[in-house]
């Protein structure tokens, strides 16, 4: 596993518990407005941790902590992942997986190994923009597609997320990302924020009152609609 960051309290990374919160290095995608570029495209600024010391910090929390979050960059990148959390399992955390979506096939051995209590899905526009979204020309979403499918059938409890961009997201694409991922359980608008370590530049945030107007926009087609980053 390449680890390239520990939160070793996060208390909103994993819905209704207290986790620890371990970043891998890596991504396939290149999306602009990405806050955290170091675990991008800047890996060589952020030092790797040794597996073993993740792994002994999170058996020194048993007990303490109810959770822990794979997140990224892009977790599934990892070949080995899948390992790294059956040991979290078997030391008794809950485990919640972040991803992308773009390795349904890892996604799929994971979920139905029963390594992930909860998985949160990136869903970075409408299909017909996502090339443009995640700055990769030509990208294919057919592995997101499938992604998307494996969670719905999956029986595991998940949600899907989209970081609103006032450059690249408009009420049209809310539309059409209501209709794509219709019936499922939890959808998360997310404010974007200039974290000043981007991937691009020249990208803002939407309003408070643009996001409740989303929001209510998309409502009716899921089974609860939230905002994240909004006072």
């Amino acid at each position: 596993m390449h680890i390239h960051g520990l939160q070793k309290l996060a208390m909103v990374d994993y819905p209704g518990k207290l986790a620890a919160t371990v970043f891998t290095g890596g991504c396939d995608l290149r999306c602009p407005f990405c806050h955290n570029a170091l675990l991008v495209t800047r890996l060589a600024e952020s030092p790797e941790l040794p597996e073993g010391e993740v792994l002994d910090f999170l058996s020194s929390r048993r007990g303490l902590l109810d959770g822990v979050v794979l997140s990224g960059g892009e977790p599934m990148l990892q070949p080995d992942a899948a390992g790294f959390l059956r040991k979290i399992r078997d030391m008794g955390f809950a485990v919640k997986l972040d991803t992308n979506g773009t390795h349904p096939d890892r996604l799929a051995a994971i979920l139905e190994q029963g390594l992930a209590d909860y998985v949160a899905m990136d869903i970075k526009n409408r299909r017909e923009k996502y090339a443009e979204t995640v700055g990769v020309p030509g990208f294919d979403t057919a592995p997101v597609e499938e992604s998307v499918r494996l969670l719905e059938r999956s029986g595991v409890d998940h949600e899907f997320r989209t970081t609103l961009v006032r450059e690249l997201h408009t009420a049209e694409d809310l539309d059409a990302i209501a209709l794509w991922l219709s019936g499922a359980p939890r959808y998360f608008l997310q404010n974007f924020v200039d974290s000043g370590n981007l991937i691009g530049r020249g990208y803002h945030s939407f309003t408070a009152e643009e996001l409740h107007g989303f929001a209510e926009r998309v409502r009716p087609f899921f089974g609860a609609v939230e905002l994240r980053g909004v006072n």
